[in-house]
């Protein structure tokens, strides 16, 4: 997105300015969303890491990055620094990665769906522990990514079953990030 607000920092200028310290402190820049509407106008950056963003994350990032924008010339606006929501669709390799031994929720190229913990990735396919059988026992399902259309982490109220996390290739973490 190549667009630029009169007086505002453009999407792209605010990539290149934060990219490289957010990678250093161990985060990507998934969105950069200028916002010249808003009143007063705002700038959000949507960033993610491999253990998540908490608020004091959030809050260092937020003053790096507008210790980095500050050298721009440029109109007043509001800079929110945030963490991408449960609800955002998992789309990369990277998102796949991250979620692993989450809850998701798939929706496959037949049109059916599929719930189950993320397990790991290989490449094209990706593991998903699933409730199988008339006992519900938990077995592994190879996914194809290609059948994959729609992949949303659910919101969980209850951790897993350390047996669970197990098949999903989580030995050394314990319930949700």
């Amino acid at each position: 997105m190549a667009e630029r607000y009169a007086g505002l920092p453009s999407q792209r200028q605010v990539i290149d300015l934060l990219a490289e310290e957010f990678a250093r402190a161990g985060y990507d820049i998934e969105d950069v969303v200028v916002d010249a509407a808003a009143c007063p106008p705002r700038v959000t950056v949507v960033a993610d890491g491999d253990e998540g963003l908490d608020l004091d994350t959030i809050a260092e990032l937020s003053r790096t990055a507008s210790a980095l924008l500050d050298d721009l010339d440029s109109q007043a606006y509001t800079l929110e620094v945030t963490s991408p929501g449960v609800d955002r669709p998992l789309s990369t390799d990277t998102h796949y990665r991250r979620a692993q031994g989450r809850l998701v929720e798939l929706t496959l190229a037949d049109g059916s769906t599929l719930t189950g913990r993320l397990g790991e990735l290989h490449g094209a396919t990706v593991d998903v522990v699933v409730r199988d059988g008339p006992r519900r026992g938990l077995t592994v399902r190879a996914v194809a990514r290609d059948d994959i259309t729609k992949a949303v982490v659910q919101v969980e109220f209850s951790p897993p079953s350390p047996h669970e996390l197990e098949l999903a290739g989580q030995t050394e973490r314990h319930g949700g990030s």
